[in-house]
């Protein structure tokens, strides 16, 4: 059967909200979602024209609300259930679609299922979860003796985390308790999950990010993209799957090139996240130090994009909630020039909230709610020179976490007032994203300029008689390209950017620019 894609995703751009750490217009310390609702205009201005909101329903918060106990009610210190629903209507009357952050791979241990299934009489839950036999058996993923039953559960990522059963493609030799997706206990749980699937989008979501969201198997996914493609044709899902070969052939609208289990993203952004890179690094290819190499990582991403183009579409982010920000070891200027190539690749877009003007990492943060590392990058949004930066009226020992204490901390007002701050930047690439057909979703991508641990980078997006040239250089030394045009071309105009100058001779194209510069030119 074929399927479905929303159209409104090949102009989309998501932003992605930490709803603790927006907006708090109750003055408890915390973000809420009237304050997302009192937001509503300033993210309309950036551009983007989708919101990822990262989870908000009831849990004990071991994990960030990572780890719920209630999927369909809205946990207390961030409103009511009514409050989102509120916020899904204003906000699709501004043009703006909300995402909900969807997670299936397990529960909190507080969860009514789980306590039910931890009880040594059976009952309807008792294999909503994956159980060893007794507790002397299972391994590495399972906590022992921690229920009346006798038995112990497997886990997904924390312990407070119980992995939900959804069934198994085989059975397994070494682990022969786990059930098939056929069992009953997987069956109820995949119909529940259908049913938490259809009250969100009943009541106004666009859709969901799933978390985790290989680590419940395949099948389920092929199930929920038919209902979808049925029941709500105009919903979409992206997985956090970083794999999205795998990910979007099985239902996916959308997966993450994010760090984990990504070379892609690693080697373009994060020269401090290492792991998952099949090649040795230097560094950052999208760096002032000019020591890494596009070429590699770049093949790799054209090896997923001709796998999945006719199916989904890949996704960059800026940063997220789990990985350092964009402006870490970043000038503006660089931020700038990433933002630049993001904005300008095929498949949809993330930015996280803050990025659009340079916050940063806030270092050395004691850990809250699961956080510990992933602290530094969770801190509260930067609105003004007032209180709080304007976060918060909460005495601030009360903030969920504290401000970034530099006064020279980036604020919303400041940027919006400076016409080539990193904010306007970014509205301005949003701008020329959805302006121009070869720049969204599906535009075709063709590398112009592209070699091993050389700078700068040249590639051209096109659509019909659109074409875009696209040229980046992060390194903080100039550099040039020469580099052959797929077709004739005797008209150029600079779109956006600055310090570049291209000759063009025929096919023949001839290309300067200047240290942590990018530009973009309609040929």
């Amino acid at each position: 059967m074929k399927r479905h894609t929303p159209a409104w995703l090949e102009s989309a751009v998501f932003y992605e909200i930490y709803p603790q750490s927006f907006s708090d217009t109750n003055g408890d310390g915390i973000g809420d979602i009237p304050g997302i609702i009192d937001k509503l205009e300033y993210i309309k201005s950036l551009g983007v024209n989708a919101i990822w909101l990262n989870p908000c329903f009831v849990s004990p918060f071991m994990d960030a609300g990572y780890d719920v106990a209630d999927y369909y009610t809205v946990a207390p210190r961030y409103g009511t259930n009514s409050d989102l629903k509120r916020l899904f209507r204003l906000a699709r009357e501004k043009g703006i679609r909300i995402f909900l952050d969807l997670v299936p791979g397990h529960t909190s241990i507080e969860h009514p299922w789980f306590k039910e299934s931890c009880k040594h009489e059976r009952n309807r839950y008792s294999d909503w979860f994956i159980w060893s036999p007794n507790v002397w058996t299972g391994g590495k993923q399972y906590i022992h003796g921690y229920a009346e039953r006798d038995g112990n559960y497997m886990i997904n990522f924390f312990w407070c985390q119980p992995k939900l059963n959804f069934g198994f493609d085989k059975p397994s030799k070494d682990e022969p308790w786990r059930q098939l997706h056929s069992a009953p206990g997987p069956t109820a749980v995949r119909a529940e999950f259908k049913k938490i699937i259809r009250y969100w989008l009943d009541m106004g979501a666009s859709g969901f990010r799933v978390d985790m969201a290989l680590s419940l198997g395949t099948a389920f996914w092929k199930e929920v993209r038919a209902m979808l493609d049925k029941e709500y044709p105009d919903a979409a899902l992206v997985s956090e799957a970083s794999n999205p070969d795998r990910s979007i052939p099985v239902g996916f609208h959308m997966d993450f090139l994010a760090h984990f289990g990504c070379p892609v993203f690693n080697a373009l952004m994060r020269s401090n996240i290492t792991y998952n890179v099949p090649w040795k690094m230097n560094g950052a290819y999208f760096s002032r130090h000019a020591k890494g190499d596009a070429k590699r990582a770049l093949d790799e991403y054209m090896r997923l994009y001709r796998t999945t183009k006719s199916m989904g579409f890949l996704s960059l982010q800026s940063s997220n909630h789990d990985m350092p920000r964009l402006r870490d070891d970043r000038t503006f200027d660089e931020c700038a020039v990433a933002l630049a190539f993001i904005m300008t690749m095929p498949g949809v877009p993330f930015l996280y909230y803050g990025d659009e003007i340079g916050m940063k990492d806030v270092k050395g943060l004691v850990s809250k709610e699961g956080a510990y590392n992933r602290a530094s990058c969770r801190t509260p949004m930067q609105w003004d020179s007032s209180k709080n930066a304007g976060f918060s009226t909460a005495a601030p020992d009360k903030l969920y976490f504290p401000i970034d204490p530099d006064r020279n901390r980036p604020t919303v007002a400041a940027q919006d007032a400076t016409q080539r701050s990193l904010l306007n930047t970014t509205r301005a690439l949003t701008a020329l994203r959805k302006s121009s057909p070869a720049l969204c979703a599906s535009g075709s991508l063709e590398f112009l300029y592209l070699k091993r641990e050389t700078y700068p980078l040249v590639y051209l997006r096109s659509k019909g008689r659109e074409r875009i040239l696209v040229a980046v250089n992060p390194s903080g030394r100039s550099a040039a390209a020469a580099f052959t045009l797929p077709k004739t071309s005797r008209v150029q105009k600079l779109l956006l950017g600055k310090d570049a100058k291209l000759g063009i001779k025929g096919r023949k194209a001839m290309l300067t620019l200047a240290p942590t510069a990018y530009a973009i030119y309609a040929i």
